[in-house]
């Protein structure tokens, strides 16, 4: 049995076919882990959507921003926004049943060397921590409280972890650090405007994944939403959004060796008419 961690599908349902046929993937004996935003900006979210849950405990997802911005938009509370293509799943005549499917997601999951998430985790909490703070999150999505956090659940503040937050300030936090952290300072104040290169980052702001004595660093953690970051493999951390809706790759890494597989945005027929 192999298990595949692949990066943001966002939609691309035509290269994670051809992903998969490319590992040979068995659901008898293989598994896959998703690392979120399944769905938005590319072409095909609703059929990405239906595929994910069909496979039922074959595939593990954790939920990405783009997969809560779905929640979110269906719950009422906020817009469509350009770009988004999320009209196929508002439309569809299984949309509850998908929507349902959706907020019962994890936010973060562990086991064995490896640990999941969309975005990353503050250098100052350790995977325990990280999978308690994320269960709070869960509870809530699942549960009677889900319409009234999602009113509340957009904002950059507070931007660092304290733990006598209560409410939906605690809940907003957590939810920031799994699926939009990107950057932070070594004391885990957080920054969301920057998008670009690590290289480019404002100053005093790091990849959180290169902050010294991460409490963390003991686990390889794998993550997705950072585009513009591309592949980054390292021995305790493996950044796996390699663009496939921005016109580059879908990837997967089979854990048990960290072989990488990829599969182009474009079919091959295509790509040959573009030279």
């Amino acid at each position: 049995m192999a298990t595949y961690a692949i990066g943001d599908v966002q939609g691309c349902y035509s290269p994670l076919r051809r992903l998969l046929d490319k590992i040979r993937f068995d659901p008898a004996r293989d598994r896959l882990w998703f690392v979120g935003d399944l769905v938005n900006r590319g072409p095909q979210s609703l059929a990405t959507l239906r595929f994910v849950k069909s496979l039922g405990t074959r595939a593990i997802t954790v939920l990405g921003n783009h997969d809560l911005h779905l929640l979110v938009v269906a719950a009422g509370h906020a817009k469509i926004h350009h770009g988004d293509t999320l009209d196929a799943i508002l439309r569809a005549p299984d949309r509850d049943e998908l929507l349902d499917w959706t907020r019962r997601r994890k936010m973060m999951h562990a086991a064995g060397r490896y640990a999941i998430v969309h975005a990353g985790l503050l250098p100052q909490w350790t995977i325990a921590k990280a999978l308690k703070l994320a269960r709070e999150v869960e509870v809530t999505l699942r549960g009677e409280d889900c319409d009234e956090f999602f009113r509340h659940m957009y904002g950059n503040q507070p931007d660092r972890w304290r733990e006598s937050l209560k409410g939906y300030d605690r809940l907003r936090v957590i939810t920031n650090v799994l699926t939009r952290l990107r950057l932070c300072t070594a004391d885990g104040k957080m920054e969301f405007a920057h998008k670009g290169s690590p290289a480019d980052a404002p100053r005093g702001y790091v990849p959180w994944f290169t902050v010294p004595r991460r409490r963390h660093r003991s686990t390889t953690v794998v993550f997705g939403h950072w585009a513009a970051l591309g592949l980054y493999i390292n021995h305790n951390v493996a950044g796996i959004d390699t663009g496939c809706v921005w016109g580059r790759h879908l990837t997967a890494l089979r854990l048990s060796d960290r072989t990488l597989f990829q599969s182009s945005a474009a079919a091959p027929a295509q790509r040959a008419r573009s030279l």
